[in-house]
């Protein structure tokens, strides 16, 4: 087993941040790709933020009303098995924040 956790995903162009405004998860439930976890509001609209894991929430990063910048952890899984970790940026590999989840490193020439 590992865990991996999720970050908060730019939802729009040039947003920097979202407020949970529901959970519809709770820590310990088994969840299901694109299972929605919660409901946020981004300047432009309330939009379900989808898990792209199947697992078990091992904790949820934020409590309904709390404001989180993009790419903060969202939620942490508890995973079977190997899984791809699409949860961000790592540390120090240069990533930054695009459209819709992370895109690639940006050119250092």
């Amino acid at each position: 087993m590992s865990q991996k956790t999720f970050r908060l995903p730019d939802l729009g162009e040039g947003l920097t941040e979202s407020e949970i405004v529901t959970w519809r998860v709770a820590e310990g439930d088994a969840v299901s790709v694109n299972q929605v976890l919660a409901d946020v509001e981004t300047a432009k609209a309330v939009v379900e933020v989808s898990s792209p894991f199947a697992g078990v929430v091992a904790a949820l990063h934020g409590a309904e009303g709390e404001t989180l910048e993009v790419g903060a952890p969202l939620v942490t899984f508890t995973l079977e098995g190997a899984e791809p970790d699409v949860g961000g940026p790592a540390e120090g590999d240069g990533r930054v924040p695009t459209l819709v989840g992370y895109g690639a490193a940006p050119d250092r020439s």
